[in-house]
């Protein structure tokens, strides 16, 4: 048993509220025999579909292959949200890299909300774009902190599409009295993800790309050519992208340290028609609070409370990931306690242990992106065309990437899971207090 079959079965989406409303391709073939080509990339979410695009654009014979289908990972199920910068705030980062590399970071992070907007908006994917993401606070002690970090990103990012919500702005924002404040964003936004993800793939498809579905990768060999082997292809390439992220099992062992897989879950409520929805979330907008182990949440275009919250870091879901999800639901919004859930979901992403992406080269041909740690529906994306620029010769996105530190997981592969889970007890004892 593993990641790609332990929850799901082969070829089939899971049973998402994205996975019924949204048209699913005709099925790719699987790879077969033997394959040249220039690029191979490993994983069709959506750095792996943004690497195909914007590598055929260029003009490189691609070919992508997919264990299950393209957007069957988190890609295909995740709440959504593209938010801007990075997933650790400009004030973190100042801290960790220092100012100037803090400064390139944020610019680059508003880069991957911006080509999100422009994909979404391109004939092949056609996706609306809902503009507004609020970060709310649990704790009364983090609005301080929120003012002055609008404050912050005015005057030293010159960014004016973020401003401060005190208690009662934020509450007329999100009819909860679970916060005390925090932030809106108005250049951010939230899509439907796997319509997006199925989007990218058939606008790769149009520039040239080849995907191959159903083609689990079970080596690859290092070299001056690597060679990716599948269960009924070898395809060897100049090149090769790793767009795993939480799927990547051992296939690489250095990333494997440094990315690890952990699940999440979301809900979809009975449709609470346009009237509930105003009455829970105005003006339709994204929220996500200041929990480690993050809620996050928003409607859908059917006036769906889709809410996202806790984490597992077993490989097999629970048996009721809807009365799981319900209680933080509940706690956020009392007045769903009777609601209805039409479906309940999970999904594995990839986590680094400082929450930034992971980048790394090896051996001048194999690239790795991983580790978007809940903001991968922007950066992921960006990581697409970070690549095709990298291969290209044009290597600056990337190595402003690549610097940022990616500490291993303390234990390695073997002991990564018992630590975090620690980790994590701690985290969630510190978000009650």
């Amino acid at each position: 048993m593993d990641l790609l079959t332990a929850n799901d079965r082969i070829g089939e989406y899971p049973g998402s509220f994205y996975a019924g409303v949204t048209e699913h391709l005709a099925p790719f073939p699987p790879a077969e025999g033997g394959i040249i080509c220039d690029v191979c990339i490993v994983g069709g979410g959506f750095t792996g579909l943004s690497s195909a695009l914007h590598l055929a654009q260029r003009g490189y014979n691609v070919r992508l292959v997919e264990a299950q289908r393209v957007g069957f990972g988190a890609s295909g199920r995740n709440g959504g949200q593209v938010g801007q910068g990075q997933r650790l705030e400009q004030d973190e980062l100042e801290e960790m890299v220092g100012p100037d590399h803090a400064r390139e970071l944020w610019r680059i992070g508003m880069q991957s909300v911006e080509l999100v907007r422009e994909l979404a908006a391109s004939e092949e994917i056609n996706t609306p774009f809902h503009p507004g993401i609020a970060h709310a606070d649990h704790r009364e002690r983090y609005v301080e902190h929120s003012r002055k970090y609008v404050d912050h990103l005015r005057e030293h990012y010159g960014y004016e599409h973020v401003r401060f919500l005190d208690r009662d702005e934020m509450r007329e924002q999100v009819r909860s009295d679970a916060y005390f404040g925090g932030t809106l964003d108005t250049r951010s936004g939230h899509i439907n993800p796997l319509a997006f993800a199925l989007g990218l793939a058939r606008k790769a498809v149009s520039a040239g790309a080849v995907i191959h579905e159903r083609s689990r990768v079970t080596w690859l060999d290092q070299g001056s050519k690597p060679v990716v082997t599948t269960e009924t292809a070898r395809i060897t390439a100049d090149h090769v992208i790793l767009a795993c992220n939480g799927y990547l099992g051992d296939l690489q062992g250095d990333v494997a340290n440094r990315v690890m897989p952990i699940n999440n879950y979301i809900v979809a409520t009975e449709s609470l028609g346009p009237d509930g929805q105003e009455k829970l979330i105005r003006d339709n907008i994204a929220v996500a609070d200041s929990r480690f182990v993050v809620n996050y949440f928003r409607f859908s275009d059917d006036h769906r409370l889709l809410f996202g919250g806790t984490e597992s870091y077993d490989w097999k879901f629970p048996a009721d990931i809807g009365a799981m999800v319900r209680r933080p639901m509940t706690q956020i919004f009392p007045q769903l306690a009777n609601v209805r859930i039409d479906q309940a979901w999970g999904g594995t992403l990839g986590i680094t242990m400082n929450r930034m992406p992971h980048y790394a080269s090896y051996g001048g041909n194999i690239l790795s992106m991983s580790g978007f740690s809940g903001h991968g529906v922007a950066m992921g994306t960006l990581s697409g065309q970070i690549a095709a620029e990298m291969i290209s010769g044009q290597a600056e996105r990337f190595d402003i990437m690549a610097r940022v530190p990616s500490p291993r997981f303390p234990g390695g592969v073997r002991l990564r899971r018992p630590l975090l889970v620690l980790a994590m007890l701690w985290y969630s004892l510190r978000d009650r207090i």
